[in-house]
């Protein structure tokens, strides 16, 4: 008799707790097509719990000085990265990208995000003038805003999750975070490490589920003064309506439709396995339908190649890797963020024309530029509406220096200076002397 294969079940982490809901979400393994995980349905009353547990943590927390923060992160960094295996293979099965990535990439990265700001939050200093003629001096203090609401996706669990987990803490706020329903397991392992990093009780509070209940919940609660979303313009609109009434501070990193610009003086050997990196870095059948209905010509991939895959991975969820050309401007696939193995190639002849087009879409969170030219790479890297722009290179970051995106892709920056002021309120002092 065949044995069930045993379902992973998270729980919400609410006070230092491991703490079970009422209801569950199957979670499913991408590579298989098969449910190995269950996660909590979370609504109002987790989501309540949670920021309880945070805001009653919160005088103790934001009393410690920087210092005692910042040991405390290093420690959870190290705990993590002495796990750092077992996390990139629970990542590469959850949501579903190579190993080697979670590997080499996402789990380290999320080890530097935390080592990173528990040293830039030694760092910072305050503004200070003088009015001799008055006898006053005026300076500036900065103090963490109070319990910080983060919403993470799915691309980049715990990647990005920790992106802003590592600042909101460093700050001395404490923090209730959703990640995504769909890879939700690096979140839940993390939360086993906080403790032993000495991680107070309620500083770190991880409330699983949808966005629609408990991402609502948390963007409406009163006690939740800012909001941290990375994810989809359409739910960065409903997030802005839904915090207007409380007057939230809002930190919005959205979409994108990021071009790839390759003039003729560019070195291919350089340029094309990097540009093949970023284009198929992520597994979306029907834009690949909709191009060949607008007249456009699929060169390789879907429609046009067999995938053979193994019997257990037949039910997964895999796309060959897919080139489009002769695509129009207009056409969905040119315009619209495919998270998919897809990429659309276009020539052009000038470096106007190159612009225009690049500048075309309603996103502006990053594009690459690839030429030998000095003078042109900083040329079209100033024009571009793109609030990054990599030339012969692409996701090398110093975090120190601003992330985020223009037009549709987003509100705000994400890095050492731009978090620090997101994530504490500044007061301007004045003594007369």
């Amino acid at each position: 008799m065949a044995h069930a294969k045993a379902v992973l079940v998270l729980e919400n982490f609410i006070a230092g707790k491991f703490v079970p809901c009422s209801s569950y979400i199957d979670s499913y393994n991408p590579s298989t097509g098969d449910v190995y995980c269950r996660v909590p349905d979370s609504g109002k009353e987790e989501v309540e719990a949670a920021v309880k547990a945070a805001k009653n943590a919160f005088p103790i927390w934001s009393s410690k000085s920087p210092l005692e923060r910042s040991q405390i992160l290093n420690k959870l960094a190290d705990l993590i990265e002495n796990d750092l295996e077992a996390f990139a293979q629970a990542e590469s099965k959850d949501q579903g990208k190579t190993i080697t990535f979670a590997r080499t990439v996402d789990i380290p990265r999320a080890v530097y995000n935390f080592r990173f700001f528990a040293s830039s939050i030694l760092h910072h200093t305050t503004e200070c003038t003088e009015m001799a003629t008055m006898g006053c001096v005026h300076y500036t203090s900065r103090a963490p805003v109070g319990v910080a609401g983060l919403i993470s996706p799915w691309n980049l669990p715990l990647y990005l999750l920790t992106w802003k987990i590592a600042p909101a803490i460093a700050c001395g706020n404490t923090v209730v975070a959703k990640p995504s329903e769909m890879t939700s397991v690096t979140a839940w392992m993390m939360c086993k490490l906080l403790e032993k990093a000495g991680v107070p009780h309620g500083v770190v509070n991880v409330v699983f589920g949808m966005g629609t209940k408990a991402g609502e919940a948390l963007v409406c609660h009163p006690d939740v003064p800012l909001i941290s979303f990375t994810g989809s313009t359409l739910t960065a609109q409903r997030i802005t309506e839904k915090s207007a009434p409380h007057c939230k501070r809002l930190s919005l990193e959205l979409g994108g439709k990021n071009p790839a610009i390759i003039f003729d003086d560019a070195d291919l050997a350089q340029c094309i396995p990097t540009t093949l990196r970023s284009s198929f870095a992520n597994q979306v059948r029907s834009y690949v339908k909709k191009a060949q209905a607008e007249g456009a010509r699929v060169l390789c991939g879907e429609g046009v190649d067999s995938l053979a895959l193994p019997a257990g991975n037949r039910k997964g969820y895999f796309m060959l890797p897919t080139v489009i050309a002769e695509v129009k401007d207009e056409s969905c696939c040119m315009q619209e963020e495919i998270f998919g193995p897809v990429t659309c190639i276009v020539a052009f002849d000038t470096e106007e024309e190159v612009i225009e087009r690049a500048n075309s879409v309603k996103y502006g969170l990053a594009a690459t530029v690839w030429s030998s030219n000095v003078g042109r790479v900083h040329r079209v890297a100033k024009r571009l509406q793109s609030g990054l722009v990599w030339t012969n290179c692409w996701l090398v970051r110093d975090l120190n220096l601003p992330f985020g995106g223009m037009k549709a892709s987003g509100v705000g920056r994400e890095g050492a200076k731009d978090s620090y002021e997101f994530f504490t309120e500044v007061k301007t002092i004045t003594i007369k002397h």
